[in-house]
């Protein structure tokens, strides 16, 4: 792991008022219908946790996980389904919940995979939106925070599997150049450097 310092960027009591106001809109959007979330691991889980327990909805939940990076630090285009979901979504409303979209590589292949299965309805909530960076055309339907760029950690969010556990979103800043040639583990489309 390269030498870095961590730089706040979202305060954990902005990042909880943020997740309310999400789960308002996606309560609202939703009243009266059951709810399937579809977490992207590993990133997601905190946010969806939190999420979830935002929702007064019927809801089932269930993840997957995808990989993009290999050993780089760019998304390479090829993406592999390496955790699939296992319930039935056909005619079924559903939620994606991603840590970040960037790029939207990775989410455009996800949500193509996931319309093959016929859902009712297919929709993308990002605690991250780095709408600015887009390279496929990928709506998030409900964006938690907007940033254009940085390599952030916490809440979910990794570098070298490290810093999932923090409640506050930092800014990694490296004291040298990062190695382009090595990417963090468990890298993919969502998740910066790079992308």
């Amino acid at each position: 792991m390269q030498e870095h310092r961590l730089i706040p960027r979202v305060p954990a009591e902005d990042l909880q008022q943020r997740i309310r106001e999400l789960a308002a809109q996606i309560q609202a959007d939703y009243e009266g219908r059951e709810l399937i979330l579809i977490g992207v691991l590993k990133g997601a889980f905190v946010f969806l946790a939190d999420l979830a327990r935002h929702l007064d909805l019927p809801l089932e939940i269930d993840f997957l996980r995808l990989a993009s990076y290999g050993s780089r630090t760019e998304s390479s285009g090829a993406i592999e389904l390496t955790k699939d979901i296992e319930i039935s979504i056909t005619d079924r409303d559903v939620l994606v919940v991603e840590d970040i979209v960037d790029s939207g590589i990775t989410m455009a292949w996800l949500l193509r995979y996931l319309k093959s299965r016929q859902p009712r309805s297919l929709r993308v909530c990002a605690l991250i939106d780095k709408f600015q960076r887009r390279q496929a055309d990928v709506r998030v339907d409900y964006a938690g925070i907007r940033i254009d760029q940085g390599f952030l950690v916490g809440y979910g969010l990794d570098y070298s599997e490290k810093y999932r556990n923090l409640e506050t979103i930092y800014e990694v800043k490296f004291t040298a150049p990062p190695n382009q040639t090595e990417a963090p583990v468990g890298a993919c489309d969502c998740h910066p450097p790079g992308k």
